[in-house]
């Protein structure tokens, strides 16, 4: 059974007769995955069908084509796998609420289960959805090992303060997942059988920027997950609690892609990293990432419904920010020279051609790179618009808590605390290349990526 934790009613509405389906968004797999085991769960005790609809929101959060090509290769597989379980996929697009409405009342549901996600457009569909359906809606946190509801109750200040709280809660749902079983009763309608070339016409159809061509050195999808997965335990876990700060080395998991778009559970991914390395200065180092920082990140945008800007940050933060808004600042850059990698700083510039040309940027590099986009620009909500569209338009993790949480972190002090005051700055924590330049081999790092 799901732990009771992990659900939460949307509307007040009893299950109906009639085929459950999971209303899949955040938590894009088919292993691993306990909304979809608590609506099988529930399909099996009333004796009824079950499938799973995706609807596709065209120019989501302005996601490119290099976003949308990893979900729709992920969804591809999930399907097959679903196939293979007697389980049908719906693949839809629209405005998501509007869409689930008309296939509940078209395939006469009984009852939907969907996905916690903390996101201001997505907890929007999910409460519009719920109040206009005449069935019941449960949600089922499958993205945190932890719920974030149960976690806590409030924002916390900072991992300082999350983390007894998840560590004191983890015994209880840090478990190993029940298989799905073949579902035994039909889906009443002919099923959606899309092969390779419906959704290779599904992507090239979809209205959204191709100019941010797809990564093709991160391969999507959940069987490439787990084998992401394995690799790193074999040959990057032992030394993750040394490396991961170099961006010259490839000391991180690499695994933040298939995270965000839930192609594997990071519970499964605790699981494998527990048993292989539990209670090692590597291993512990790696779940303090994986659970208390991604969960402080969920936690974080649950409760402050201004995570996307400055309105967001603690107060001190606000107040050192409004007093030196006027500083006289020795750089100032245009969002298109951002995009573009035309700055003084050739350690700034390697970042922003990382993330354009991989998909991906070095966490340590993140933060430089935010902290240095407040230093350079006109006001911080500037810099916070600036790094956001940045962000969410080349990172294949964009659009996601952890990268909100970390740029509010960069140019907010959110989670952190105050710091000397400095032009600019205030009291917000200042990065410089100096001290890049005490952790790791700038000038390596500026010829990988060179222009």
């Amino acid at each position: 059974m799901v732990h009771p934790g992990r659900l939460h009613q949307l509307n007040s509405l009893p299950l109906s007769d009639g085929p459950i389906i999971y209303w899949m968004s955040r938590d894009q797999r088919v292993n691993d995955n306990w909304a979809l085991i608590h609506a099988q769960q529930l399909a099996l005790e009333h004796q009824v069908p079950l499938a799973v609809v995706f609807i596709l929101a065209p120019a989501f959060l302005g996601a490119t084509l290099r976003q949308y090509g990893f979900m729709l290769k992920g969804l591809e597989e999930c399907a097959a796998r679903l196939a293979a379980l007697g389980i049908p996929f719906y693949l839809l697009q629209g405005h998501p609420p509007a869409e689930i409405i008309t296939f509940i009342q078209q395939h006469s549901v009984g009852g939907v289960v969907t996905d916690f996600d903390p996101l201001r457009i997505k907890r929007g569909w999910r409460e519009e959805a719920a109040a206009a359906s005449s069935v019941s809606f449960i949600e089922v946190d499958a993205h945190n090992i932890v719920p974030c509801r149960v976690a806590s109750t409030k924002q916390e200040f900072g991992a300082y303060t999350i983390r007894p709280k998840i560590h004191r809660l983890l015994s209880d749902f840090l478990e190993d997942f029940p298989p799905l079983q073949y579902h035994p009763f039909p889906w009443p309608s002919s099923q959606p059988h899309l092969n390779k070339a419906d959704y290779a016409s599904v992507l090239s159809s979809l209205q959204v920027d191709r100019s941010v061509q797809e990564v093709t050195t991160v391969e999507p999808g959940g069987s490439a997950a787990h084998r992401h997965l394995r690799d790193f335990i074999l040959s990057g876990l032992d030394g993750y609690d040394l490396l991961r700060n170099d961006p010259n080395l490839s000391g991180q998991s690499g695994l933040s892609p298939y995270l965000h778009f839930g192609q594997i559970s990071a519970q499964r991914v605790a699981l494998e990293a527990g048993r292989a390395a539990g209670g090692t200065p590597s291993g512990d180092a790696f779940l303090e990432e994986l659970v208390v920082r991604r969960e402080l990140s969920d936690n974080f945008c649950w409760y402050n419904m201004n995570y996307d800007c400055i309105e967001g940050f603690p107060d001190w933060a606000r107040q050192t920010l409004k007093a030196h808004r006027h500083d006289q600042r020795e750089f100032l850059y245009t969002p298109q020279q951002f995009e573009c990698s035309r700055t003084h700083d050739p350690l700034w510039n390697a970042a922003q051609r990382e993330m354009v040309t991989t998909g991906r940027m070095h966490g340590y590099m993140r933060m430089y790179w935010a902290k240095k986009i407040l230093e350079w620009s006109p006001s911080p909500e500037e810099a916070m618009q600036v790094a956001i569209y940045l962000n969410d338009r080349y990172e294949l993790d964009g659009r996601d808590p952890n990268g909100y949480t970390g740029i509010a972190w960069s140019i907010g002090g959110v989670h952190d605390r105050a710091w000397g005051e400095r032009p600019v700055f205030g009291k917000i924590r200042y990065m410089n290349d100096k001290g890049c330049r005490r952790k790791f081999d700038v000038e390596g790092y500026i010829g990988r990526y060179s222009e």
